[in-house]
């Protein structure tokens, strides 16, 4: 016992865990997601369903599948300890095959400053562990792949994998990470430190010369020449949950963080204003402008904003459609939303009435 607690890091048991949302609680987006054929719900690069977990398809032109937030029945969160999971169903498979230049993954980026105590880049970088629970219809070799951002000169990418052994099993999985001595520094900014890739499909552009060893990236080590099962087969399914990374060689228990916590954490990255009314008032000639809207929390960067349907009233009359006007004002901390309406003024009362508005400052 003494010896195995020697492995364990010299570090508080609070927030071990880089990782957010590892349980699978938080899915703010609510609808499962949806990817067709043409890739049309993945573009520009990542989609999303439950939070600081991405699905992202390159070239794929016949796979379809859904990605959702999976609940566990009694027996599951016996096994695992956790009631949610994320699953990803095949509906179309990649029936003809992975070509050279397709793949899929399901990825995790951290932000950079939550891992400097990696030391990464460095001579004193540290060993770190990543630990989950999985479950698939197929079984296989899997990869795992870590690519590490720096914050000059190439990145770095190390290759590895992992079995499932038994098909509609829970297992619990652990992959050791060697500290990376190479290449520079982890950027000490609110990028991306890492891209965690749980592989589902390669082809053989990204894999041809996989390392099993940190090395210099290069797009033909992006991958390892693993198991494409999951995407080529129909009706296939993959599920993840309980993701753990931390320093030390040993996989502590999961830190399950209060779901209050798990969630502020996650709004940092996206958050969203549920369907409201917001009193306005005259700002400046045909502009009205509602009281600034704080975020829940500071966000990681300015977020991309994404409007619902937006009306506003202006006095007694009845609620027409809106436009947001060139002078609203975001920011990481809130938003102050400025509506044209053409002929304001100041003896004028206004109602706007948001159906959603969504704040995305995720990591792509």
């Amino acid at each position: 016992k003494a010896e195995e607690l020697s492995n364990y890091p010299n570090q508080s048991f609070m927030f071990r865990n880089k990782i957010i949302n590892g349980g699978m609680q938080i899915a703010q987006r609510g609808t499962p997601l949806t990817f067709a054929h043409d890739n049309s719900t993945a573009k520009p690069r990542n989609g999303y369903h439950l939070d600081r977990f991405a699905i992202y398809l390159h070239n794929t032109d016949e796979y379809e599948c859904t990605v959702s937030q999976y609940s566990m029945t009694s027996a599951e969160i016996n096994t695992t300890g956790h009631t949610k999971a994320l699953k990803l169903l095949t509906v179309d498979a990649e029936s003809s095959g992975i070509a050279n230049d397709e793949y899929a993954r399901i990825t995790y980026r951290p932000e950079a400053k939550d891992i400097q105590d990696f030391l990464h880049g460095t001579a004193s970088a540290k060993t770190i562990t990543l630990s989950f629970w999985t479950k698939s219809s197929v079984a296989g070799t899997f990869g795992f792949n870590l690519y590490r951002y720096v914050s000059s000169g190439t990145a770095r990418s190390i290759n590895l994998s992992y079995t499932i052994n038994a098909i509609n099993t829970w297992e619990h999985k652990t992959i050791q990470i060697p500290g990376d001595t190479g290449g520079n520094l982890v950027p000490n900014d609110t990028t991306a430190g890492f891209i965690l890739i749980w592989q589902l499909a390669a082809g053989s552009n990204f894999y041809s010369s996989s390392s099993s060893s940190w090395t210099d990236y290069a797009s033909t080590r992006l991958m390892g020449n693993h198991s494409d099962a999951v995407i080529t087969t129909a009706s296939a399914d993959w599920y993840l949950t309980g993701v753990q990374l931390e320093i030390g060689t040993v996989a502590t228990p999961f830190e399950h963080r209060p779901i209050g916590m798990e969630l502020s954490l996650c709004q940092r990255y996206f958050n969203k204003l549920s369907p409201r009314y917001m009193a306005a008032q005259y700002l400046i000639s045909n502009e009205v402008a509602c009281q600034f809207i704080s975020f829940p929390v500071e966000m990681r960067a300015e977020p991309l904003v994404i409007y619902g349907a937006l009306q506003i009233r202006e006095n007694s009359g009845g609620f027409a459609n809106a436009s947001v006007s060139s002078n609203n004002k975001i920011s990481a901390e809130g938003l102050n939303l400025v509506i044209t309406q053409s002929g304001a003024s100041t003896s004028d009362s206004f109602i706007i009435y948001a159906a959603s508005v969504e704040f995305n400052a995720e990591l792509l």
